[in-house]
């Protein structure tokens, strides 16, 4: 969806769905994708269904609307789609965290295994961090201007900074470029209503409870 909006194609319609709730098996989502993931995309007569393939499409399909995503300078261009798809790795480290607990009973957790997935998280978070101090006179993730790659990078660091209210202590770096990054447009306006606050438990904290934290998608 920040995609939608930084390529300045507002008149779309979404819907905030709850995966805990499983709104994303519903028959309105499986019409458009029958695996009942999020997200879910339809233009026109075009359907996707997978995130990078919908900022790519949209960049290819509207490349003189909005912002450019992606540089023309081959170097620059490269730079952004490593970190776009490295991003999906991120993505799949807080996962590996986050639904280890939705996924299994209390009974069932294995601390080697949460220490271990954590473990794994915190390595990850720390190679982010890397490259922001390598970058750390640009005010964006790969340069000086916002492309693909903050378009997609900066919800995954969203929804681990609201899950870790340490973030900011831990990843300095990484917690200037949120901050820098939180006022503009595309974000505010894309910004999921129930994100407005951080919640207080930390996913890094023994006690913590996934069902106090509900990973939303959108589907439109």
């Amino acid at each position: 969806m920040i995609c939608l909006e930084e390529k300045g194609l507002r008149n779309y319609n979404s819907k905030q769905l709850s995966f805990l709730n499983n709104e994303h098996k519903s028959e309105q989502v499986v019409d458009i994708n029958p695996r009942g993931q999020l997200p879910a995309f339809k233009h026109d007569d075009t359907i996707l269904n997978e995130s990078l393939g919908i900022c790519h499409y949209l960049e290819d399909t509207f490349p003189e609307k909005g912002t450019k995503l992606l540089p023309n300078e081959p170097k620059e261009k490269a730079l952004a789609l490593q970190r776009v798809y490295e991003a999906l790795t991120l993505q799949r480290k807080w996962q590996q965290v986050f639904y280890y607990f939705v996924h299994n009973p209390v009974e069932n957790i294995k601390q080697e295994v949460v220490t271990n997935n954590k473990k794994e998280l915190l390595q990850e978070l720390e190679l982010w961090e890397s490259y922001l101090q390598n970058h750390k006179g640009d005010f964006y993730l790969t340069g000086s201007k916002f492309t693909m790659a903050d378009a997609v990078f900066f919800p995954q660091l969203a929804i681990i900074i609201r899950m870790h209210p340490k973030f900011n202590n831990a990843f300095p770096i990484m917690a200037d470029y949120y901050d820098r990054l939180s006022p503009r447009k595309s974000i505010q306006d894309t910004w999921p209503p129930h994100w407005r606050e951080v919640d207080g438990q930390d996913i890094f904290d023994e006690k913590f409870d996934p069902r106090d934290f509900d990973v939303t998608r959108f589907f439109g």
